[in-house]
């Protein structure tokens, strides 16, 4: 398989030491990181969330346009002892200020300003036991965080404050994933044997999950849910073995979609879709790297292309529409 690469594990961990974040839009050397997009990583070599334009030059050069990791001079001291392997980072909107959305396997979960980076509009630490994997900020001020050793997807009343630890729970196997639908207005979560549209009901302050719709995964082991932009049917899926498209009108999934025999593959960690230009952007584990769930490299497709950062321990990488 393509993305089966030997990595390049000498000492580079050293040179992923990043300093303090840049500006969002100040990628060095003079490049516009926003005339050729730009990506975020969850790299947990150096345990960072890191922007960086979608350039192989600015790749080798590590020209990072923002970094950010929870600190104490941050505001978020008493949880950077659960920000190990982080392992979600997505961008979002509300009330016309933008948010990183991520979560650690140490117990982290977060919704913090950015590019500020700062305080947070709402954080906790819900278990490391509980291997959170995925975030939503939902439209009455909740966040969704899906857990897979804890096996559930919950809802906290973070519009009731922002360190609040009440929530609600939906059981789910192995949960991954949690994408909010913005035309049908439920939430989907995906867990290891089937994807769920969960209907939020009762109050900010306590919120009621009912399943809506459940559908078996054609293969186990689900992993990444995203939207795919343009298309307000369709959601990416992966699972342990493959790529797959889901039609929310029909409820059916495919293997069939333009670019699929590339695209899809075992292990697929994280899957998103360039708005702009249509490119995939995909991310699975390496042969031979230190870190058996990681790569140094993400896929591109529609075009193909790669991008590597030597010695980097990425786990998901997504597209930033900044």
């Amino acid at each position: 398989m393509r993305r089966l690469r030997k990595a390049w594990l000498a000492p580079l961990l050293a040179a992923l030491t990043v300093a303090a974040p840049l500006p969002a839009t100040a990628a060095e050397g003079g490049r516009d990181a926003g005339s050729i997009g730009s990506i975020v990583l969850t790299e947990q070599a150096s345990r960072r969330i890191l922007v960086l334009p979608a350039d192989q030059d600015a790749w080798n050069a590590r020209e990072f346009t923002w970094s950010w990791a929870p600190s104490a001079a941050g505001g978020l001291g008493d949880l950077v002892s659960a920000w190990t392997n982080p392992d979600e980072a997505k961008l979002t909107e509300r009330d016309g200020r933008r948010y990183l959305m991520t979560t650690a396997s140490g117990g982290f979960a977060a919704v913090v300003p950015y590019p500020e980076g700062t305080g947070a509009y709402w954080a906790a630490d819900v278990g490391g036991s509980n291997n959170p994997h995925s975030i939503e900020l939902l439209p009455d001020g909740n966040v969704a965080v899906a857990a897979s050793t804890g096996g559930w997807l919950r809802v906290y009343t973070a519009s009731q404050g922002p360190r609040s630890t009440h929530y609600a729970e939906y059981p789910l196997v192995g949960g991954h994933g949690a994408v909010w639908d913005d035309q049908a207005e439920v939430l989907w979560a995906l867990g290891t044997h089937e994807l769920v549209a969960l209907r939020v009901g009762g109050t900010p302050a306590e919120p009621v999950l009912t399943p809506e719709r459940v559908y078996q995964l054609p293969s186990k082991g689900g992993h990444d849910l995203q939207p795919v932009p343009g298309e307000p049917r369709q959601l990416w899926v992966t699972t342990e073995s493959e790529v797959l498209r889901f039609d929310k009108g029909t409820g059916r999934f495919s293997k069939h979609y333009r670019g699929a025999r590339s695209i899809s593959d075992e292990h697929v960690k994280s899957v998103t879709t360039n708005p702009q230009t249509g490119q995939v952007l995909t991310v699975s584990p390496q042969e031979g790297h230190l870190c058996t769930w990681c790569s140094d490299t993400v896929d591109l497709d529609l075009p193909h292309g790669d991008l590597t950062l030597h010695g980097a321990w990425i786990y998901k990488a997504r597209w930033w529409n900044d």
